[in-house]
């Protein structure tokens, strides 16, 4: 019985992180567009999908628990072991559903860490924007520190 409901809750948690990646690609066609009008409604709804996972993830704790008990293994069995210790067709549903987790987690992981790089260039660059039009440029000292250079500092186009 418990693998029936560990199981169930583990297509949720696979739904969920699809719907993650969604909207982490949206979140993405956001910036790399520069149009951020829409940008804080998208990143909520990501917050929204990870409270989510967060939530399926203490239940799907508890039934991979029953689970592992109910196999004989550990109550802190990892998703393989419980695979490996259940019978045919849970066996194979079961290590589907964790290579489906370790490809979704590289993607989402892959995707987040190219919106936080795009968000990065989007903030260095309205920064640079605003210093620019107050009249002062940031740059590094001697020491590598950042340093406001005023007007002597200008960015020079060297194909010019």
């Amino acid at each position: 019985m418990s693998l029936i409901e560990l199981s169930s809750v583990l297509w949720r948690t696979r739904e969920l992180m699809e719907l993650l990646l969604f909207k982490l690609e949206e979140e993405q066609v956001l910036l790399a567009s520069g149009r951020s009008r829409w940008l804080a409604h998208a990143t909520r709804e990501v917050e929204m999908v990870l409270e989510q996972m967060r939530e399926t993830e203490v239940i799907r704790a508890a039934h991979a628990q029953a689970a592992a008990v109910e196999l004989g293994l550990s109550p802190e069995a990892s998703l393989g072991e419980i695979a490996d210790a259940a019978a045919m067709p849970w066996s194979d549903l079961l290590h589907e559903h964790r290579k489906s987790f370790l490809t979704l987690t590289a993607e989402i992981s892959s995707l987040a860490a190219t919106n936080r790089d795009l968000l990065s260039a989007g903030q260095r660059a309205a920064r640079e924007t605003m210093m620019i039009i107050a009249g002062s440029v940031e740059t590094y000292g001697p020491k590598g520190q950042s340093v406001s250079a005023g007007h002597r500092a200008r960015l020079v186009d060297e194909a010019i």
